[in-house]
């Protein structure tokens, strides 16, 4: 991948990962840049088919298209940053990721967005306004 393109991918994310919102300068490692479709499944190495992911959120997901939606049970498709809108499919409670949908829940559990270390990182960082309160 290119300058630009990683470039390009950095901007739009804003410094966020995609997926679960976390700031890339509180990170350890730079994040990386996950193929929403996978390249095993023809994903290509192209702007709309990239988003920015912390470290956690790329391994969880992996090359991964879908998930199972706790609720209902059913297997759905994962939010994708491209093409949908994170608010309409998360929203906060406290520090905890709540899912509005069954994407969305699907994409938590995937993912596993509340797990106990990043529930714990983002209470600390959500009085420091890094993450509404």
């Amino acid at each position: 991948m290119d300058a630009a393109l990683e470039g390009l991918v950095r901007q739009r994310a804003g410094g966020r990962c995609e997926y679960c919102h976390f700031p890339e300068v509180f990170a350890e490692l730079p994040f990386q840049f996950d193929h929403i479709i996978a390249r095993q499944h023809g994903g290509a190495t192209e702007s709309e088919n990239l988003a920015l992911a912390c470290g956690f959120c790329n391994r969880y997901k992996g090359p991964n298209l879908s998930g199972v939606d706790p609720v209902s049970k059913k297997v759905v498709p994962l939010f994708d940053p491209r093409q949908q809108t994170w608010d309409d499919h998360f929203h906060w409670a406290g520090a905890t990721v709540v899912g509005r949908t069954p994407c969305g829940r699907a994409t938590i559990r995937t993912l596993n967005l509340n797990r106990t270390d990043a529930v714990a990182v983002r209470s600390l960082l959500m009085p420091e306004g890094v993450y509404p309160a």
